[in-house]
């Protein structure tokens, strides 16, 4: 397995387990459970945030700029409602 589907496996792992973390957080019925969730959801998303740094500075997780025509017709598009 090469490093780039090596870190791609582990965002989208760490991408899962902070859907999972928030809906705990989310759903906690007590404080100390909500403290414990919403404790490893913070952990989990300082990961996840390094391994898309990591990715993206190697060029593995490329991103596109939006222009700025598309995010007014998307902000009319939604002030309207």
């Amino acid at each position: 397995m090469e490093d780039k589907d090596l870190m791609e496996d582990i965002l989208l792992t760490a991408k899962g387990a902070c859907d999972l973390y928030l809906h705990g957080t989310i759903e906690s019925a007590t404080p100390k459970v909500h403290g414990a969730f919403d404790q490893a959801l913070k952990g989990t998303l300082q990961m996840q945030n390094q391994v898309y740094s990591k990715m993206s500075q190697k060029g593995w997780y490329p991103t596109q700029q939006a222009q700025q025509q598309q995010i007014q017709q998307v902000a009319q598009q939604y002030a309207g409602q």
